[in-house]
């Protein structure tokens, strides 16, 4: 892989993850924060890492869901992560399923924690 930065590629990928006004909304509030953050966040992460050979788009879901999970506290990336992962064809039992097999690992707290914070995406929504 050449690129480690690559800003069309990133806008793909977050085309496949996120509707537009949720990529919208979130790059509008880290630019007003950070500016010129979210240009990296797009060219660097979406556009470099998520492009990254060895995972398919479900395992990079997978991650992302455990890794926010057993963080705590990330309630709005966390629904975030859950409406992509629906977004790219997982079901909502899936996901709760990657949630109960954390509870050995990250405890009771976070594992309820993420199972709330499915309930609180919407059946058959693609947006947090």
């Amino acid at each position: 892989m050449d690129k480690q930065y690559d800003p069309e590629a990133g806008l793909d990928a977050l085309a496949a993850l996120q509707e537009p006004e949720t990529t919208q909304g979130w790059r509008t509030t880290v630019d007003a924060t950070a500016p010129g953050f979210d240009e990296w966040i797009v060219g660097a992460v979406f556009g470099g890492t998520y492009q990254r050979p060895g995972l398919s788009p479900r395992d990079r879901q997978l991650l992302n869901l455990g890794a926010l999970a057993a963080l705590g506290g990330v309630d709005p990336q966390l629904q975030g992560q859950i409406a992509s992962s629906i977004r790219i064809g997982m079901s909502r039992e899936e996901v709760a399923e990657a949630f109960v097999h954390l509870v050995a690992y990250v405890g009771l707290p976070r594992t309820m924690a993420a199972l709330r914070a499915l309930d609180t995406v919407s059946p058959n929504s693609t947006t947090a």
